[in-house]
């Protein structure tokens, strides 16, 4: 295994990661490729929640998968607190499954339908050895009632319970283990409007009392908006910008972010709805456009645009974006210009952050105390 120089600050990477789907086509046995996951690069910070946001099949969810290495990357690394996870045996990997947990968009599917809630909750624990069988049915019972379900509940099987229940079930499981670091693949796009804010409140002040780093797959802006960190914007398998979410929602750069902020519905009548301004359809991943992907739907598009890749470059402290024609964007929404002031929620998250950031190095400098009870895992009577 190839050792990787650890960042205090970032707890999770991707360096260049690549995930490529082939299969044979129908004729004469012609080889084709799905470039799922292309060259992306980002760093998540401890303590941060990070969005990741873009249209179906843009390759999100893909990438949350290699986050956690239920896939493997075709190329690139992915490195956890200096070690990359990729190339992990099976066996290796098992001792870090407890601290990297995922959260399904389908709460149905993904709990096993022959288990009882109790005994799918108490799965991880027993897996990884934590507490004995008293013990882990306590921590069963705290955990249910802490998302806001009765530990009664425990004998009861998935079908008995609504989409938001048993979503909270599934993170319930999720934090069972202790995990640092807990991935929501559109936890909420399965439930209704209405159910959907509860379980995002829910996220948000678990994040603050499991003192968790949180990387939410989302493909609404507007459900992400209150509750994230820094916001990265896929397209066809790229990042096209990342920024802080105070700076991309007050003036986004790149014209694919913008026709995301246009599509954001805004429940007054007296406000008329935007148009997206875009025009095509979105190329197959079989076949990305050559230079920008994004190109043949761009309405800034030049003959450069089709003939380079812009890079991922900074443009600001803490903001990238891939775009040739950024500055001409930006000038050219000036609808999506707004200047509002850092909300109560976000100067919040921030001071934890930092609070975080201090506390972590305060740790990494100082010998260690080998608590389990920083870990979440249950304690002998």
């Amino acid at each position: 295994m190839t050792a990787h120089k650890e960042r205090p600050d970032i707890i999770l990477e991707t360096r260049d990661v690549c995930r490529l789907f082939g299969d044979k086509a129908a004729w004469f046995g012609e080889k084709r490729v799905v470039r799922a996951v292309d060259g992306v690069s980002l760093g998540i910070r401890r303590g941060e929640t990070l969005a990741v946001v873009g249209e179906s099949g843009c390759g999100k969810s893909t990438l949350a998968r290699l986050l956690v290495r239920l896939l493997r990357p075709t190329s690139g690394a992915v490195i956890y607190e200096g070690r990359d996870i990729a190339a992990l045996s099976d066996s290796e990997m098992r001792g870090l499954r407890r601290d990297l947990q995922f959260v399904f968009q389908d709460p149905f599917s993904s709990l096993n339908p022959r288990m009882t809630v109790g005994a799918l909750i108490e799965e991880p624990l027993r897996v990884h050895g934590l507490g004995n069988r008293a013990e882990r049915r306590r921590r069963v019972a705290q955990l249910l009632e802490r998302v806001g379900l009765s530990p009664e509940f425990a004998g009861r099987y998935p079908h008995e319970f609504s989409g938001g229940q048993r979503q909270r079930i599934g993170i319930a499981r999720a934090l069972a283990s202790g995990p640092k670091v807990v991935i929501g693949d559109e936890p909420v796009s399965a439930l209704d409007v209405s159910i959907q804010a509860q379980v995002i409140n829910l996220l948000e002040d678990l994040k603050e009392e499991f003192h968790l780093t949180l990387i939410l797959i989302a493909h609404d802006l507007a459900v992400i908006r209150h509750m994230s960190d820094r916001v990265a914007v896929m397209y066809l398998g790229e990042i096209v910008e990342l920024a802080e979410t105070d700076d991309l929602y007050a003036r986004p750069l790149h014209p694919y972010t913008q026709a995301l902020m246009r599509a954001i519905p805004v429940a007054s009548p007296h406000v008329p709805a935007m148009q997206a301004g875009l025009k095509g359809d979105v190329p197959s991943p079989l076949a990305p456009p050559p230079g920008c992907r994004f190109h043949t739907r761009c309405p800034l598009a030049t003959s450069l645009c089709a003939e380079r890749k812009p890079a991922l470059a900074a443009v600001g402290e803490g903001r990238l974006v891939a775009c040739h024609h950024w500055r001409e964007a930006a000038e050219a929404a000036p609808e999506l210009r707004r200047e509002p002031p850092r909300s109560p929620a976000a100067e919040r998250r921030f001071a934890l952050y930092q609070e975080r950031s201090e506390q972590q190095e305060r740790l990494r400098t100082a010998p260690a105390a080998g608590s389990q009870s920083q870990r979440g895992e249950p304690q002998n009577a």
